[in-house]
């Protein structure tokens, strides 16, 4: 699908992927609709992009903000469900207040954008559906029973929603990064990873974005290659992956945990 001139609405466009997203859009010709939590944020991001981009503040843990939502991105031609909360931590210590509100913003919200947003699509024979979604997608982790609980759903819904609209002229793909340094939830906890794990940068999960809307790509893994290795593994072998990530992922997985409790 072509970018230029196409209508995008970027959720979680306050974080620090969410405005890499937004540049990479705009300098493709995009016009912007941003949504997130903090509106003098938005502010500024739709200031330092030329003031063209437009703005709507809502909590996706909110049903009533998401159909609102909705309702101000009618317009919309390409939805780039970035939005995303931590959700690190045994699932037992999560209260049932945070785990609602985990699956809210992480399942929920997209899945429910796509259902609303995609019959205009549909109807004018063009547009885009985006999850941002994750390695975690692929296989689990121990410490991470929510974060992937979501991003496994997102995933199927995506390959899913794919196949309801083959030939109506509306793509579907999820694009899955593995951990991404100086900006988004992992930067932002601080947690240094063991040696030879490698990341990816925000920019390189944008230009992901962009491959994946103008190519049709139904899966798009932004991750280095032992992770890609791994996270099929994963898929394939669930109880040979848990057994290894047991015996490397320990202090990773506790220090995330602690570094993210906040933001739950």
């Amino acid at each position: 699908m072509r970018i230029p001139g196409s209508t995008v609405l970027i959720t979680g466009a306050t974080g620090g992927i969410g405005r890499t997203l937004a540049r990479a859009f705009a300098a493709k010709g995009a016009d912007l609709l941003l949504t997130g939590r903090r509106a003098d944020v938005l502010q500024d991001l739709a200031a330092s992009l030329g003031g063209g981009a437009r703005t709507v503040v809502a909590d996706l843990a909110d049903r009533a903000d998401v159909e609102r939502l909705a309702h101000e991105a009618a317009d919309v031609d390409i939805l780039v469900a970035n939005a995303a909360l931590p959700s690190s931590g045994e699932a037992l210590a999560y209260s049932p207040e945070e785990l609602d509100r985990a699956l809210e913003v992480n399942l929920r919200a997209p899945v429910m954008l796509a259902r609303l947003l995609a019959p205009r699509m549909v109807a004018a024979g063009r547009g885009h559906v985006v999850m941002i979604g994750s390695v975690s997608g692929r296989t689990a982790s121990p410490g991470a029973a929510l974060y992937n609980a979501a991003k496994f759903g997102l995933r199927g819904f995506s390959h899913g929603l794919r196949q309801d609209l083959h030939g109506t002229g509306v793509g579907v793909s999820i694009v899955q990064p593995g951990f991404v340094r100086d900006a988004g939830m992992f930067a932002d906890s601080g947690v240094t990873l063991p040696a030879g794990v490698r990341t990816v940068s925000p920019r390189q999960v944008a230009l992901a974005t962009l491959r994946a809307v103008e190519q049709d790509r139904a899966e798009v893994n932004i991750a280095p290659l032992e992770l890609r290795i791994g996270g099929a593994i994963g898929g394939l072998f669930p109880g040979l992956a848990a057994a290894v990530q047991r015996r490397v992922a320990g202090d990773t997985v506790r220090q995330l945990a602690e570094g993210q409790r906040a933001k739950r």
